[in-house]
């Protein structure tokens, strides 16, 4: 190892173009994933942004989003479980977003209690903002997307699937896929998304241990005119709902094969006339009797550090990225701690298969060549 190091260094205008070529693919790989997931949780931010564990919605319903209306009676299937403490109906679902001009934009209903410690409460409504949505047909939307709905100050009017409404103030970091957020009130969630009062979109349940979610999901299951999920199994299916729905998963895989590839062939190459600028020293080696697999070892020690230096090097930048892309465009990258080992697991690995495939110049030379 110290000796691969020491020749790292040295020969370090050589190996430079597999150090950049690996921290590009693992740059590339960390910051897409990040991104992609970080697109998605926006979709999921009703579910983890909530205090329920479990979700009660329509017969196979594919996310938080696509929900249809069910008896607000199926409630009473949640309550009668021993380990339910609390149950609440919560309402979300499309509508339409008329403005000035004519044109329309489609909106995400989301109306919840208000009351401290609901279930379907957003966790960053406060108070203040709670007391305000109380009044009918008054809304909250994200300070992001009052452009896109054509609002220019708080206090303006708007319409919602034929019902004129409030904008009564602003929150911010929860900006929308589909379409932006509208959170209000359940009587007004009810009136926008003319619901009538003796159905819901969803039931939400509180355990009095959240670990024994699974076992209530599993014990409702023998109804099939209604589907639960805990909160974490609702969430990552919504997320891959709107993940295979928009084939963001394939682009996903092609860049990422894609900068496998380029990072693999220039660390190889580069791996490869390294070793073979260095044949006379090797046979030098091989003529003082050192055998033909140390030798391999060595070059196979330095595409490890190549590896290494490139993902030492290439992390963080992600991170910085990560950082201004939020700030400056308002673009989450998540970068969980298995996200982060998979980028450096797989780059790795082709950072080393690179160096297998460098080790066939080692068959070019024979002591014999310090004769010539």
């Amino acid at each position: 190892m110290s000796y691969a190091l020491t020749t790292l260094w040295y020969e370090r205008h050589r190996y430079l173009p597999g150090v950049l070529a690996v921290g590009f693919s693992a740059l590339l790989i960390a910051l897409q994933t990040g991104l992609l997931l970080g697109l998605f949780s926006i979709c999921s931010i009703p579910v983890d942004h909530t205090s329920a564990d479990i979700w009660v919605g329509s017969p196979n319903v594919l996310s938080v989003d696509l929900g249809r209306a069910i008896p607000e009676s199926f409630r009473d299937r949640l309550a009668s479980q021993p380990e339910i403490e609390k149950t609440e109906i919560f309402m979300e679902g499309f509508a339409y977003w008329g403005k000035e001009k004519g044109d329309s934009e489609l909106c995400v209903v989301v109306g919840s209690r208000l009351e401290e410690g609901s279930l379907g409460l957003l966790d960053n409504l406060t108070p203040e903002k709670r007391g305000k949505l109380t009044e009918p047909r008054a809304i909250i939307v994200d300070q992001s997307d009052m452009s896109r709905l054509g609002i220019e100050r708080v206090g303006d009017y708007a319409e919602i699937g034929g019902n004129r409404v409030r904008v009564v103030d602003t929150v911010q970091g929860f900006k929308s896929l589909a379409g932006p957020y509208v959170f209000c009130s359940l009587a007004t969630a009810r009136e926008l998304l003319r619901l009538s009062p003796e159905h819901t979109i969803f039931i939400l349940g509180k355990c009095h241990n959240p670990e024994q979610a699974p076992a209530v999901v599993k014990r409702l299951e023998r109804y099939d005119n209604m589907s639960t999920f805990t909160s974490e199994d609702f969430s990552y299916r919504t997320r891959m709902q709107w993940l295979l729905k928009t084939k963001a998963g394939i682009a996903l895989g092609v860049a990422a094969a894609l900068g496998l590839l380029v990072g693999a062939v220039v660390t190889s190459q580069t791996l490869y006339a390294a070793t073979a600028a260095s044949l006379r020293e090797y046979a030098v080696l091989r003529a003082l009797g050192i055998p033909r697999w140390r030798m391999a070892a060595a070059v196979l020690a330095q595409s490890f550090w190549v590896g290494f230096i490139g993902i030492g090097l290439a992390l963080p930048v992600v991170y910085l990225m990560m950082v201004g892309t939020d700030w400056l465009g308002g673009v989450k990258v998540l970068l969980p701690y298995w996200l982060v080992g998979g980028t450096a697991a797989v780059t790795m690995g082709m950072a080393l298969v690179s160096g297998l495939a460098a080790l066939r110049s080692l068959r070019l030379f024979e002591p014999a060549t310090l004769l010539r």
